[in-house]
């Protein structure tokens, strides 16, 4: 009998969509007892009650102190952390005409406490699905879309580049994305034209380019550290871009660490957004077996064909005729130190891992990515902030990345304070989405159906 009126009650006061979603449009979710992160400095704000209604934190205070309604949803934050959700700024949303596997994905990134999410592989469906999510037809992240790839490929002339930049612009992508494959004279082409109708561009740095051009040309944000360890490495202009490996893999152990400066310098001065992927590099790229990632429990979200796509990848780099071990280590170091100096530097980093890709599971690994942001010598707040308030200045939402009254209540509660431990960010215990909140139990209903 107790439990049929639980479920009376449930269906009285919580609106459930076709999908099972928890939507609370109309009635408050008040968080109660709860350690709040508020993210405007390295502090926590004990025993706090916070009230979400229609999408907004409505107001904030010591418990008792703030008043909401008498039919308001409770969630018992007793011994838990209640901070902003995360961005993930290097996502990969399948880029297909069938917009059921693009849910999947969206699925894995709300699990982990990812409420926005920067698509870096374009496809016309994404506009649908940007703009399905935005009315709330489909539970998603934020949705901020790129094109189509420019590369070599795609496009072979100046002329080419400059009306793939308009009809982009046209078709209403937030960002273009460069892929390798550019030139000197089809690179200037698409970031004049960019600049001329209002559209950043972001992602790789092409070889032929190189990072001082794509810093004189303003990318919005440069991502992978794509071309970092060429231009600190000495005779790099020498060489074929082959010669030179994924990211600069077989010249790293020759970088100068006495160029780091000039490179950081140049990033800072013109405010260049760097988009780290460090685990990507530290899982493709390092010494380890791939044993060493196979067995992790997200890989059940994965298709077999994928893990072996990636096994094959990795097995390719490790059997490389240029492969050395102490040589992936010496990679792996640059790269931390490169990121340390970004972060002392005023370089603004923003959180990204590129999932799906190489032992990078979509929403899993961004918990590695800032795992190793804090190996390189972030401390947890900064790390935290990657994902958080530098997102929120870079996207230029002046009402998100923090919880405080008036901002918009995309949040993740966890159950311990990863300020002092950087691996709580996985310990998620609900996540607050606008108006839908995903308790764990629904979070671990919705990853089973995602088993392969």
């Amino acid at each position: 009998m107790r439990s049929l009126v639980c479920i009376l009650l449930m269906a009285l006061t919580v609106s459930v969509r076709a999908q099972g979603l928890m939507s609370n449009r109309d009635r408050e979710v008040v968080f109660r007892s709860v350690a709040v992160i508020p993210m405007d400095a390295e502090r926590v704000l004990e025993n706090q009650t916070v009230v979400v209604r229609n999408g907004r934190i409505s107001a904030m205070g010591r418990e008792g102190s703030v008043r909401f309604a008498k039919d308001a949803l409770i969630i018992d934050g007793k011994g838990k952390y209640l901070m902003p959700g995360w961005a993930e700024m290097h996502a990969h949303v399948p880029p297909i005409d069938d917009i059921e596997p693009m849910k999947e994905v969206l699925t894995l990134y709300l699990a982990n406490g990812i409420t926005t999410i920067r698509g870096m592989l374009g496809h016309s469906r994404h506009l649908e699905l940007r703009s399905k999510i935005k009315a709330g037809e489909i539970l998603g992240p934020h949705f901020y879309a790129t094109g189509p790839s420019f590369n070599g490929q795609s496009v072979k002339t100046a002329a080419r580049g400059a009306q793939m930049v308009r009809e982009q612009k046209a078709a209403g992508y937030d960002f273009l994305k460069l892929h390798p494959g550019l030139t000197k004279e089809t690179f200037p082409a698409i970031a004049r034209t960019a600049k001329e109708v209002g559209i950043p561009f972001v992602g790789h740095v092409s070889f032929n380019v190189g990072v001082w051009r794509a810093i004189e040309a303003d990318y919005s944000s440069i991502d992978h550290l794509d071309g970092f360890i060429e231009a600190i490495t000495p005779g790099s202009d020498t060489l074929a871009e082959p010669e030179t490996g994924l990211f600069g893999a077989w010249i790293a152990h020759r970088a100068d660490p006495r160029l780091i400066p000039k490179l950081i310098k140049a990033l800072s001065d013109r405010q260049i957004h760097v988009v780290p992927t460090q685990a990507l590099a530290e899982r493709w790229q390092s010494p380890l077996p791939v044993s060493a990632y196979t067995s992790a429990p997200e890989m059940k979200y994965m298709k077999p064909q994928e893990i072996q796509g990636w096994v094959n990848a990795k097995n390719k780099y490790l059997s490389d005729p240029n492969f050395r071990k102490e040589n992936a280590e010496k990679l792996i170091q640059i790269r931390r130190q490169l990121l340390l100096e970004c972060q002392k530097n005023n370089v603004p980093l923003l959180l990204g891992s590129d999932a799906p890709q190489v032992f990078n599971v979509p929403g899993f690994s961004i918990h590695h990515e800032m795992k190793y942001l804090v190996d390189a010598g972030l401390t947890p707040y900064q790390t935290l902030r990657t994902g958080t308030v530098n997102v929120a200045k870079y996207l230029k939402k002046a009402d998100s990345g923090m919880v405080k009254a008036g901002f918009v209540s995309d949040l993740v509660l966890l159950s311990g304070n990863p300020l002092t431990d950087i691996g709580q960010t996985r310990n998620i215990e609900g996540v607050m989405m606008g108006t839908n909140w995903l308790p764990k139990s629904y979070i671990q209903q919705e990853l089973k159906k995602l088993e392969r």
